[in-house]
């Protein structure tokens, strides 16, 4: 435990260092989206009988929880072989999963932080949801699965440019086709398979429910606690099997 939350922390401390900095950068994006989709574009349109801006805040908050959960494996692959941060956690009395857990639960702050940033402009233009647990349920699992994703391939992958490949080709198609911003079932059947094979498009199905308050998606539940705890086990072997 103690090994877990000295990891942590250090991890809080860097945030708290860049916290203006961050909250500056977690809401150019929701702006530039909220005001082109939902304001310009959408301000007419309605998703299932609700305006399309109440249809892409929630899609925006699963694809920010994914993205800022996941951009965790930049900072550790700096910390990795520039700094030289992870030998010394190697060196260290501290536990394989005390490093995971650590470097995980700071990706989910990150997440957690970039979705208050979402909660205050949307706050501020007028749009309420119903923020209960479904609602946090489906922001920290979410989170979760992508920091556990970004500890294993920061793991893996040993250069940035990997590293941007990976979000170019994996996490940024995936933000703007898992549900987030547009019905998945206007897409072709065989598309549709496809999509539901995506995390996000879960995350984003239980977070949508649960701010509209009708209750909980527990298939969507079930299947992103089942991925958490994978994500989990994948990232301990990645760390335990990492040399540099």
């Amino acid at each position: 435990m103690k090994g877990f939350v000295a990891v942590y922390l250090r991890e809080l401390l860097i945030i708290w260092h860049r916290l203006p900095r961050m909250l500056l950068s977690f809401s150019v994006s929701p702006t530039l989206y909220l005001v082109a989709f939902g304001f310009g574009l959408g301000k007419e349109l309605q998703v299932g009988g609700r305006p399309y801006l109440e249809f892409l805040i929630p899609g925006l908050i699963a694809a920010s929880s994914m993205t800022q959960g996941f951009g965790i494996n930049v900072e550790i692959n700096v910390a990795r072989f520039y700094l030289k941060v992870f030998e010394e956690f190697q060196a260290a009395p501290i536990s394989n999963l005390a490093y995971v857990l650590g470097e995980i639960l700071s990706g989910v702050t990150r997440a957690l932080l970039s979705v208050g940033v979402i909660l205050l402009i949307t706050s501020l233009a007028g749009v309420h949801f119903f923020y209960g647990p479904g609602f946090w349920a489906g922001v920290i699992l979410n989170a979760f699965i992508f920091a556990s994703l970004g500890v294993t391939s920061a793991m893996i992958i040993k250069s940035h440019a990997d590293q941007a490949l990976v979000t170019n080709f994996i996490i940024t198609p995936m933000a703007f086709l898992g549900g987030t911003f547009f019905p998945i079932e206007n897409m072709p059947a065989p598309v549709q398979l496809l999509l539901k094979a995506l995390p996000l498009t879960h995350a984003a199905r239980l977070i949508r429910q649960a701010a509209y308050g009708e209750g909980l998606r527990w298939g969507s539940l079930a299947l992103l606690v089942l991925l958490a705890a994978l994500g989990l086990l994948l990232a301990y072997h990645s760390v335990d099997r990492a040399k540099d």
